[in-house]
């Protein structure tokens, strides 16, 4: 599962231009564009935004490239294979945290069980 590797302020991102690109393979973006679309108290600048952008490239979600429109800072954005897949991974991700959160609860739950089989059995009064 991809999104695994990603820390908090890459899968933010990572989202944030997934949702820009809805549904398309390249995408021309401002850095501002991203940050409107990023928790505000995540407290994001364009320094911090270019290095997250920069590690999500390394790790292969897209590539980048730097631009410049009317000297305002553009992004021209083309995901590629695990870009495209990200939405796909999330879900999986979920899907797996929620089945160990219902294993988890179902083995407390027969464990407690067990427990009050064997205390009636044995008449353990404390």
């Amino acid at each position: 599962m991809i999104n695994d590797k990603l820390n908090k302020k890459e899968d933010e991102v990572m989202n944030a231009v997934f949702t820009l690109a809805d549904g398309k393979e390249q995408i021309l973006v401002s850095p501002y564009e991203i940050i409107a679309l990023l928790p505000p108290k995540a407290d994001y600048d364009t320094e911090k935004l270019e290095g997250v952008l920069r590690a999500l490239e390394l790790d292969g979600y897209f590539e980048l490239i730097s631009s410049d429109r009317k000297g305002e800072p553009m992004y021209v954005i083309h995901l590629k294979a695990a870009g495209l897949a990200y939405k796909r991974s999330d879900i999986q991700r979920k899907r797996g945290l929620y089945i160990k959160l219902g294993i988890t609860a179902a083995t407390a739950v027969l464990s407690f069980a067990i427990g009050m089989i064997l205390k009636a059995i044995f008449g353990g009064n404390g």
